[in-house]
């Protein structure tokens, strides 16, 4: 199959995607068309569908793989799909790994890795809970495994979660060699806790969508909730070190504006704020040049607030 990031302006459409959404709307002359999200493992592309009532056209939606037969135009500079015909197919008839968005990194690869800074935790009570969630409890396991960390902006794909929590682990593993100061304990636990309510807020693919919940609380809020549940249930973990915990959760977004129901009291809540802000900003980055279709300036980015480029390396 082509994926989607290979499609260049003018290419045919001849292939099988994911309709991650569909949606009916109205042009400014009262026209009916269709909007539609396609996915596979390496990206999403807008659609449309000018004539949803045509004979090419059969009855498909949300989360259903669709033979597309169209071609790639260009609107406002980005790429979409004029849709001409589409089926809903059969099973069979497609492999879904080939349109879920997956981390390039192994994640049992990742998992062990994780599982070895647990082992290095020395607080007890500390070890006890992370123990809890990440060796004890197979259904957080299966859906830390699986989750993204986010539904667009970064870590948006199968494994996101763990390889973002990885990322800030290590970075804070370096804050503690390069700032004794900081309770290696405490930290490191936090920085593998931050987002575990990301299981709760985002469904798993195909999805990948915030829950009424998530909607609801947020998982900052959930993963605060998450650890006081876990932790009644261990007599070796101190109410101090909890609330010590519970507070680096409650305040890794680092201002209210951002969420964070707290600001950071703590020095261990400054180093995960910091760790957590660099994973995110530097993966953002880096999607933003993998998906560059130049290599000088990209344009404005909001979340940069500045026009953005590539490195030139000579």
């Amino acid at each position: 199959m082509k994926f989607i990031k290979d499609y260049k302006e003018g290419d045919r459409v001849s292939d099988i995607y994911l309709c991650k959404h569909k949606q009916s709307a109205v042009t400014k002359n009262g026209k009916a068309y269709d909007n539609v999200i396609l996915q596979d493992r390496s990206g999403t592309i807008d659609a449309k569908i000018w004539d949803p009532n045509s004979a090419g056209i059969e009855e498909f939606g949300s989360l259903d793989y669709i033979a597309v037969y169209g071609e790639v135009t260009s609107f406002q500079n980005a790429l979409q799909i004029n849709m001409k015909r589409a089926r809903r197919c059969r099973e069979g008839e497609y492999d879904p790994g080939d349109y879920l968005p997956v981390s390039e990194k192994s994640i049992d690869g990742m998992y062990a890795e994780l599982l070895a800074l647990v082992d290095s935790i020395g607080n007890a009570g500390l070890k006890e809970l992370l123990n809890a969630f990440f060796r004890e409890d197979e259904a957080f396991v299966k859906a830390f495994r699986q989750s993204s960390a986010a539904k667009t902006v970064h870590h948006g794909f199968v494994g996101g979660l763990l390889e973002h929590t990885l990322g800030v682990a290590n970075l804070c593993v370096y804050y503690c060699k390069a700032y004794p100061v900081l309770n290696r304990d405490l930290l490191l636990a936090a920085a593998l806790c931050h987002d575990i309510g990301k299981t709760k807020e985002l469904s798993l693919f195909p999805e990948n969508d915030y829950t009424d919940e998530g909607q609801l609380l947020g998982h900052i809020v959930m993963g605060a909730e998450m650890i006081a549940e876990k932790a009644c249930m261990i007599k070796e973990l101190s109410k101090e070190m909890e609330n010590q915990l519970k507070h680096c959760i409650l305040a890794h977004h680092g201002e209210y504006e951002f969420g964070s129901p707290k600001k950071p009291a703590l020095i261990e809540a400054v180093a995960l704020n910091f760790a957590d802000n660099t994973d995110a900003k530097l993966q953002i980055f880096t999607e933003i040049l993998k998906g560059a279709q130049s290599d000088d300036w990209l344009g404005f980015n909001r979340l940069f607030e500045s026009n953005v480029r590539k490195t030139h390396t000579e």
